[in-house]
């Protein structure tokens, strides 16, 4: 099976080019994973007794919030195709005490690979899926007849071929039929057990109280109809024991696993080790054998974290990366500093990428029939609040973008039903007149900005 995209055939300089589509600036940062995804294909191409030896270049993004670190590790995730999960520190407590076991990541992150390898066999049989939901369908609607003659077996395969053209038209869409469901089971039966987790547990009762439940009739639309029986002929193509491997094989060889927040879970300097800062200290020390390498148990079988890319972030305002246990510090080789947005940064996120802020309020407007246009005096003065707000106010980066832009065409946005058929031109004037006051009154901008 192959993956998503050709992450095999890309340079690092054209995996850069890629992520310059999406996220502006940071180049450093952008050179520094795109080695790292890169150095992970050349490891696969190495003789198996070099190959294990090869361990990933795991990385910390360091920077302010908004900054794109998020950004970064979820479009890499996008463009290899690789297993990908993103995690929060924070959501992680020490064994022993409520709260989630550090060792969920990899069954979560087991479950996102098996999903996507469900997906591409799917995807890779969809005409011959899509041919036996249409025979189901029309079976449905045209019930067999008991001894036919010729002639009405003929008359019968007539009328059989009109109801697949009115099918594709979608002229039956609407129309109830009754047909037998088959409860769906777990393919992987009472091995679900095998997670240890409570959420295991109950995915496995909830197999088993299937598995015991008989084929029952029901009767709803052929659109649902249609989505019911597609899954079960999914269901039919897929071989558990194959899905099951080559998921496991892309969790240790191409996984990646991007750990949020993690200056959160840091202990800052001077600070007594007693109370939450012991509790942060004890989820570093689960987290560290994870990245060191561990057999960790899943439902799907036993995963091995060794190969598996870890990529930490965090603004570290009042922590720094030397207040992490220093066994964690040195699973994380790489640092990567980003910088702080500038206004010539905001001008190029407003306008640049390819989901970029000013087009989906754009198109957002346009379903409303109205045609939205920023003249470039008017990019420029939204850049300099953005610039000015994040300095006086709390940073945020780009994400304040959006509160300004959200303010600024709230009274737009809110009687665009009026408006349909006219041209809405956003100049610099138009901005400060909407947010002059806001910015002026310090103590209120930091309410609404």
């Amino acid at each position: 099976m192959k993956m998503l995209k050709n992450l095999d055939e890309m340079t690092p300089s054209q995996i850069v080019e890629e992520l310059d589509k999406y996220i502006i600036g940071q180049s450093q940062a952008k050179r520094t994973i795109a080695v790292a995804i890169r150095n992970r294909t050349r490891r696969k191409r190495l003789p198996d007794e070099i190959r294990e030896e090869v361990a990933p270049k795991n990385m910390i993004l360091i920077g302010p919030t908004g900054s794109g670190k998020t950004e970064l590790a979820r479009r890499i995730s996008h463009l290899s195709g690789a297993p990908f999960i993103k995690v929060e520190a924070t959501k992680f407590t020490e064994v022993g005490y409520v709260g989630r076991d550090v060792e969920s990541m990899i069954r979560d992150l087991m479950g996102i690979a098996l999903q996507m390898v469900k997906k591409e066999v799917s995807e890779n049989n969809a005409e011959t899926i899509e041919a036996k939901v249409e025979e189901r369908l029309l079976d449905l609607l045209l019930p067999q007849l008991d001894n036919s003659t010729g002639s009405l077996e003929e008359g019968k395969e007539k009328t059989r071929e009109k109801f697949r053209e009115l099918l594709k038209k979608g002229s039956f869409e609407e129309k109830e039929v009754e047909f037998q469901v088959t409860p769906a089971a777990s393919p992987l039966g009472i091995e679900m057990f095998g997670g240890g987790n409570m959420d295991d547990i109950q995915n496995a009762m909830s197999s088993l109280t299937n598995m015991l439940k008989k084929p029952t009739k029901r009767t709803c639309t052929i659109k649902r109809a249609r989505e019911i029986i597609r899954e079960e002929e999914q269901d039919k193509l897929i071989d558990p024991d194959k899905i099951n491997d080559e998921a496991k094989e892309r969790v240790e060889q191409m996984g990646i696993v991007f750990i949020d927040e993690i200056d959160k879970i840091a202990n800052a300097e001077g600070k007594n080790n007693s109370g939450q800062d012991v509790s942060r200290e004890g989820v570093q020390r689960d987290i560290l054998p994870i990245v060191e390498g561990t057999k960790v148990n899943t439902k799907w079988g036993v995963v091995d974290t060794t190969h598996i890319l870890f990529i930490a972030s965090g603004a570290f305002h009042v922590s720094k990366p030397s207040d992490l246990i220093p066994e964690l510090q040195g699973r994380f080789p790489l640092r990567v500093e980003l910088n702080e947005l500038t206004v010539s940064d905001f001008e190029k996120i407003l306008i640049e990428p390819k989901n970029s802020i000013t087009m989906q309020y754009h198109e957002l407007l346009k379903t409303e029939g109205v045609d939205v246009q920023f003249r470039e005096d008017s990019i420029t003065r939204i850049a300099e609040i953005a610039h000015e707000v994040n300095n006086t106010n709390e940073n945020i980066g780009a994400r304040r973008l959006y509160t300004i832009l959200e303010k600024m065409l709230e009274e737009l946005s809110f009687s665009a039903d009026t408006l349909t058929g006219q041209t809405v031109t956003i100049t610099a004037d138009y901005v400060d007149k909407r947010l002059g006051n806001v910015i002026q009154d310090q103590d209120l901008s930091r309410f609404i900005l």
